[in-house]
């Protein structure tokens, strides 16, 4: 037993190191297919980065971000009053752009709320597509527009040019569209005479400045009650830029596509595709006449007399002096009669089918004045017999109807007929 017993030892040895030696290679071998595959993923981790790195430089180039940042180099534009934002702070800012934090939505794009890091509120508009030869356009109106500094505009904070559609963020304005009150009833906010008077003088200011009092024109494009959006302590903002357009003085703009939204559009722009100064002034007219009637621009319920078009039928009813029939009764009860002949004059002047006939906004913003401060410094006791309405020659009714289908917030009973509906403004609270 004890001659046998240093084999068996040398053999439990043997088996021993056999053991170690195989266990090693195992563990070798784990070793250096982790060590592969920890190299692996991080070589694909760098190559992902450097590969959305590159698209997102691609994206800046192609969505005028070279030229962007030339514009802001340049000293003549206020750098502050705008904000390349990143992607990655917007996706957080909307949760990845979450559903459920949709504001609107429309043929342009996707509107989103937004909370920046500072804590800001803010609306993340969302391009679906943007066509590459009006890039230069679209940077050069970013520009413009960020440098507006108007109560009565929505200002935009900045964009982001990183993304495959460039991305606009804009203040967000709590209390929905002008549309939502005319149209609604609304207990917390009732639209009284004042209310409705001051709204469009609010409306009227802000079209004035942009035409006239900006550093270029700017000629909005789709003036209508969606797009008049109503802040924390219900004053008018004017929204949604995203057809307009800033042209050198003495210049119209001629387009081959009609933006704007039935019910709204001037008819000769419609026409000739020329829009002018004066094309926002017929859709400012509109919006005074929804105001003063509570109705919707255009109506599939109005009999084929009385026209389609809110247009069509509140310059019918004045030529047969019906007026004080169409008005809403929140208007009638609180307007002096002579006062709202005056809007309602006004109104007509600004849907003239001639827009060389209609007023300036700039004259439209110092008739509302007057007829403001008579209702501030009168009891009303105005007789309306001493106003007569406005006879202007050569006014005739112009209706429209749309052949696209839906259904939109300016339609009253049928077919929607808006080119484009994207507001700024929140349809559900969080």
């Amino acid at each position: 037993m004890r001659i046998g017993f240093p084999r068996e030892r040398d053999r439990s040895q043997r088996q021993a190191a056999s053991t170690h030696a195989r266990a090693s290679a195992r563990l070798g071998a784990g070793l250096g297919l982790l060590l592969l595959l920890i190299g692996a993923w991080l070589g694909y981790r760098f190559l992902k980065k450097r590969h959305i790195m590159k698209r997102k430089e691609m994206f800046f180039k192609r969505n005028g971000g070279l030229l962007l940042e030339k514009q802001l180099s340049s000293g003549e534009v206020n750098v502050e009053k705008i904000k390349l934002f990143k992607s990655k702070e917007l996706e957080k800012s909307t949760d990845n752009f979450n559903t459920d934090r949709i504001l609107g939505q429309g043929g342009q794009g996707t509107v989103y709320k937004g909370m920046l890091t500072d804590g800001r509120i803010v609306a993340v508009k969302k391009s679906k597509i943007v066509d590459e030869s009006q890039l230069s356009d679209f940077i050069n109106e970013v520009v413009i527009l960020s440098q507006i500094n108007h109560r009565n505009v929505v200002q935009l904070l900045g964009c982001c040019l990183e993304t495959e559609v460039p991305i606009l963020v804009y203040e967000f304005i709590p209390n929905g569209n002008l549309s939502q009150y005319i149209h609604e009833q609304n207990e917390e906010f009732p639209l009284t005479w004042e209310v409705r008077l001051r709204i469009a003088l609010e409306v009227a200011g802000a079209l004035s400045y942009l035409h006239a009092s900006a550093a270029f024109p700017i000629y909005h494009r789709d003036i209508k009650s969606t797009n008049i959006l109503l802040d924390a302590k219900y004053r008018a903002k004017v929204a949604d830029f995203g057809t307009s357009r800033s042209v050198a003085i003495d210049q119209t703009h001629l387009t081959t596509l009609v933006h704007g939204t039935f019910g709204y559009l001037d008819p000769e722009y419609f026409q000739s595709s020329q829009f002018k100064e004066k094309s926002d002034v017929y859709s400012f007219g509109v919006v005074l006449v929804e105001l003063l009637t509570g109705q919707k621009p255009i109506s599939f319920r109005r009999s084929q007399e009385e026209g389609k078009s809110l247009a069509t039928y509140f310059i019918t009813s004045m030529q047969l002096d019906r007026l004080f029939e169409i008005l809403d009764a929140e208007v009638v009860k609180g307007g002096s009669k002579a006062d709202i002949i005056l809007v309602a004059n006004l109104a007509r002047r600004c849907l003239n089918l001639s827009g060389r006939k209609r007023p300036t906004m700039r004259e439209v913003t110092a008739e509302l004045e007057r007829i403001q401060m008579s209702e501030k410094t009168s009891n009303g006791g105005e007789n309306y017999e001493e106003v007569e309405y406005v006879r202007t020659d050569s006014i005739e009714p112009w209706d429209v109807a749309s052949s696209s289908t839906g259904t939109g917030p300016g339609l009253d009973g049928g077919p929607s007929s808006s080119l484009h509906e994207i507001p700024l403004l929140p349809y559900k609270s969080w």
